[in-house]
């Protein structure tokens, strides 16, 4: 390999700059910076919080990025998970630079590139393990490891001032159910030529031991398709893991049954993994949904989305009935192949739920592995590069403080050992590590086609309105006299049921009444004071009266 796989020269500082994915989980994005170059590594969603009342995403700020639009160079992707690529389509349309990412993982970006028409736009170029992008002041070499989708990559980033590793999502598993096991001999290699930092996963950092092996689920499969041989079986679990459809898949093959790919990201990733090789379905295995009143159930397995509970998902909709194929019933065995994404809990009871009162027996445990290492495999990871600076990524604060001391335990010094924030701007050269200043950073909302056009003022708009409802108030001024010619009228929309509350409304109709005409005898005939009159005065009569503070919004109109 033709690298200098040195120390690096010692000259000047290397920025790492994460704008994201630290002290949450998802939307995963870090900018490495060294002199006119900057290579961004992933490029993440996140999913809105319960209080993101209507938004469908949340992408990060990119601000710091295209204010150095000259110095950035190209997208290093990691793996083809939405909480490392999801924000891609929305960046790239204001940041367009070029993408390299491994074979599954790039296919998974280009199909959301023909989605958001920007496939003819974008230069991309595919890498196999062992590639050696050089860009700019960097080079930036693809390691192999394994993860809960094919193809991850953890990347040697060689600056002039040393080598940061940054694992990506990884653990380490010596039986994978596609491809090689992680290539821990490069891992060594790196650590014995020198490695500046190390960037590594901490999703699991506070569990002990090992993740268990992917391949270890196929007896569990075994098992349950034994256990359950006269019901229909659904599998729930997440669409990218491509490792699990496949065991699946070989499970079902085995005892005779047909398969149905239902939910649209599912049927998406199975082709594109499918095309690519990545995934390997025996002929008249898989069958199309309508064909399913074809066969008897017990004969059939059904791979869906939903395992986290979203609402809009296959599988919540077959569990409230609104599915139009699958119908739940006595014969259906469900199994959650996943567990829930923090945050995710309630929604995931909730189908539990459902499917049980449906009659359908429910699986939700011992059916799933992660796909992230535990200590002692972020311990192997450490030995292995023994780095002289630690950065723990991709985890809540909890999570990168357990990371942190298992640094600790292993001999690092802990003033070597950096738990950053999104945003903060940490400068690491052979002589020292600092962080030197902070860049801006912080969520852009996805609402619909409309991206960055719901802030907090919107959004707290939202949340007054889902709690207290909406009191609209309409009055018809002259627009000569500006005299008061018709209403004021008062129209609520969850606040208060108007048939029930006859009087409440009529109180508040003379309150209105009264303050236009205190306003008319004042003199007053500005709009906007007249507005934030009404405003008040009904504010305080519905508070004396329910205790609760609706949005009160004045219509004033003229003829």
């Amino acid at each position: 390999m033709n690298i200098d796989e040195k120390k690096g020269n010692s000259t000047g500082k290397v920025k790492v700059i994460p704008l994201g994915g630290l002290e949450q989980i998802g939307m995963n994005i870090t900018a490495f910076e060294y002199d006119d170059t900057i290579i961004v590594v992933d490029c993440g969603l996140s999913f809105p919080a319960d209080d993101m009342l209507g938004i469908d995403l949340v992408i990060p700020d990119i601000t710091y990025l295209l204010d150095n639009k000259d110095k950035v160079k190209a997208f290093m992707i990691t793996h083809g998970h939405e909480d490392h690529i999801g924000a891609l389509p929305y960046v790239l349309k204001q940041l367009n630079i070029p993408i390299f990412a491994t074979t599954l993982t790039m296919g998974v970006i280009e199909h959301k590139l023909r989605e958001h028409e920007l496939e003819d736009v974008v230069k991309r170029q595919t890498v196999q393990f062992g590639d050696v992008v050089r860009i700019g002041k960097f080079k930036v070499e693809f390691i192999k490891t394994n993860h809960s989708i094919v193809d991850a990559a953890a990347l040697a980033i060689y600056s002039p001032a040393g080598v940061i590793v940054h694992t990506g999502d990884f653990k380490v598993d010596y039986t994978p159910v596609f491809g090689d096991a992680i290539d821990l001999q490069r891992f060594a290699e790196l650590g014995t030529k020198g490695v500046l930092a190390l960037m590594c996963d901490s999703t699991n950092a506070e569990r002990p031991g090992f993740t268990q092996s992917e391949r270890s689920l196929s007896k569990t499969f075994d098992t349950i398709f034994t256990e359950h041989k006269n019901t229909r079986i659904i599998v729930a679990t997440f669409a990218s893991n491509v490792d699990r459809v496949q065991q699946i898949i070989n499970a079902a093959d085995r005892f005779g049954r047909k398969v149905v790919v239902e939910g649209r990201s599912m049927v998406n990733i199975i082709e594109t993994a499918t095309s690519l090789g990545r995934l390997s379905v025996p002929e008249n295995t898989l069958i199309d949904i309508e064909m399913l009143k074809d066969y008897p159930e017990e004969q059939t397995v059904i791979i869906t989305t939903g395992s986290q509970g979203e609402s809009m998902a296959a599988l919540s909709r077959m569990a409230m009935g609104q599915h139009r194929k699958v119908k739940i019933g006595c014969n259906d065995t469900v199994i959650f192949s996943s567990s829930p994404i923090p945050g995710n809990e309630k929604a995931v009871t909730k189908v539990i739920n459902e499917l049980f009162q449906k009659g359908a027996d429910v699986i939700f445990q011992d059916a799933h592995v992660s796909g992230h290492a535990c200590q002692e495999e972020i311990k192997l990871i450490y030995t292995l590069t023994q780095p002289k600076y630690a950065i723990p990524v991709h985890g809540e604060y909890k999570h990168l403080k357990a990371h942190a001391k298992l640094a600790e335990q292993l001999g690092m010094e802990k003033d070597n050992i950096f738990i950053l924030k999104s945003g903060d701007v940490l400068e690491l050269g052979e002589d020292g590590a600092e962080v030197t200043g902070e860049v801006p950073v912080g969520a852009i909302l996805v609402d619909g086609l409309g991206v960055g056009d719901v802030g907090n003022v919107v959004l707290r708009d939202r949340q007054r309105l889902a709690e207290d409802g909406i009191v609209i108030v309409v009055a018809v001024m002259d627009s000569y006299t500006n005299t008061l010619v018709s209403g004021p009228d008062i129209v609520s929309r969850g606040f208060t049921y108007t048939k029930d509350n006859e009087d409440l409304i009529e109180e508040a109709n003379a309150i209105a009444f009264e303050t236009m005409e205190r306003l008319q005898e004042r003199g007053i005939t500005d709009w906007g004071k007249m507005k934030a009159n009404l405003r008040d005065s009904l504010n305080e009569f519905f508070w004396k009266k329910t205790k609760r503070r609706p949005m009160i919004l004045p219509i004033l109109m003229e003829v």
